[in-house]
C-alpha cells in the first residue's frame, strides 16, 4: 500500500511517501496510525494529537474510522483551512 504524507506531517514522518506491507490485522484508518505510531520517534510525533490529522483513501477524504478495504492509497495531512 502507498502512504502519502503532507505538509508538516512529511517532515515529522520524514518521507513525502512509502510503500508498506499492512499487518492483517489494520483494518481501518485508526488502527493504520497505531501501527506507524510505533515504527519511530517521527511518526510518533506526526500522529500525537489525531484531532490535526485528516486522512484520505484514493483521494477521497474520509473520517479515521474508516475501513480501509481495497484502497491502494492512504494520505495523510493537516487539516486545511481557506480565507
Amino acid at each position: 500500500m502507498k502512504l502519502l504524507y503532507f505538509a508538516w506531517v512529511r517532515q515529522k514522518v520524514g518521507t513525502p511517501e512509502e510503500d508498506v506491507a499492512l499487518p492483517a490485522d489494520i483494518r481501518d484508518v485508526a488502527s493504520l496510525i497505531d501501527w506507524l505510531k510505533t515504527r519511530g520517534e517521527g511518526y510518533d510525533a506526526a500522529f500525537a494529537d489525531l484531532k490535526l490529522i485528516r486522512a484520505a483513501l484514493d483521494q477521497e477524504h474520509v473520517s479515521l474510522d474508516a475501513m480501509i478495504g481495497n484502497a491502494r492509497e492512504v494520505a495523510f495531512f493537516p487539516p486545511v483551512t481557506g480565507g
